[in-house]
């Protein structure tokens, strides 16, 4: 995100506070140059254009706080937090019920479509959900048995502990029965690997979705930020910054990341980066 679209949101959203008398823009800066220290987060892939703009938005309005993200995955964010070996553990799916037993916390910054995608060149671009499912476990291994050209599908997904794979999973009822041709780390390898492989299919974040690929329908759903709203496009799930304990209990500096998350700024960058403001 450039300085100028980011000085632009946080303009925006200063207004926004002032004219809804929550506080002043003096008021505002006065406490944000008073704050000082450091703020650790890890996790989710998916999560990165999101945490990116929003550090970057946050540190300009709080000169005094860095903020630092590692990309490693919501299974290792959450291994992270708990451990305390950083303030928030970004997952990219929902809290399993031990890691809120555990006392994490599941704060929910904002909901994501996962769209599955296929190469450009691919005729068959509408599947039913038991039609995914099948495809993923192998039931289905040939696009011609969905109306497309006899060619086999190339089935690729995320790696095991991947937020996207957990939740793509678990919206199917697949876990722990997909037959991958392919693991790939991260959001951007599975889209770069579908854009260049015939006959593929993939699942990425809603945000990164491009014209180098196609998003398919889901029972007739196009992946859009509308169909998720109205809830019709299946396959949707929660961006989470984990806890250990209740956003209070945190440090001054991490209470002022989830106050400016929660601000006409942050929502307003929540939407830049293609995501949607929690109801």
């Amino acid at each position: 995100m450039s300085k100028k679209i980011l000085a632009a949101i946080t303009a925006m959203g200063l207004m926004a506070f002032a004219f809804a008398g929550c506080t002043t823009t003096e008021e505002t800066e006065a406490t944000s140059k008073s704050l000082t220290g450091n703020i650790a987060l890890a996790g989710s892939t998916s999560m990165e254009k999101l945490c990116e703009a929003m550090s970057e938005s946050f540190m300009t309005v709080n000169p005094g706080v860095t903020v630092t993200v590692e990309y490693t995955g919501s299974g290792a964010g959450i291994e992270a937090v708990t451990s305390g070996s950083v303030d928030i553990g970004d997952a990219s799916r929902a809290l399993k019920e031990d890691e809120i037993a555990g006392g994490l916390v599941e704060n929910v910054v904002a909901i994501d479509g996962i769209a599955v995608i296929t190469d450009t060149s691919n005729s068959v671009t509408d599947v039913t959900s038991e039609e995914l499912a099948k495809i993923y476990t192998g039931e289905i291994s040939n696009w011609s048995e969905l109306g497309g050209a006899d060619q086999p599908i190339v089935v690729i997904g995320r790696e095991a502990g991947s937020g996207t794979r957990d939740a793509f999973e678990e919206l199917l009822e697949v876990e722990d029965i997909c037959a991958y041709a392919q693991e790939l780390d991260s959001t951007g390898a599975v889209l770069a690997k579908v854009a260049a492989t015939p006959g593929s299919i993939g699942y990425v974040s809603l945000d990164v979705l491009d014209d180098t690929v196609i998003g398919m329908k889901i029972n007739g759903y196009e992946p859009t930020e509308e169909q998720i709203l109205a809830g019709t496009y299946a396959l949707q799930r929660p961006f989470v910054m984990a806890t250990r304990g209740a956003i209070s209990e945190q440090s001054e500096e991490v209470q002022a990341w989830f106050a400016y998350l929660n601000s006409a700024e942050g929502q307003e960058i929540i939407r830049a980066v293609g995501l949607i403001v929690p109801q």
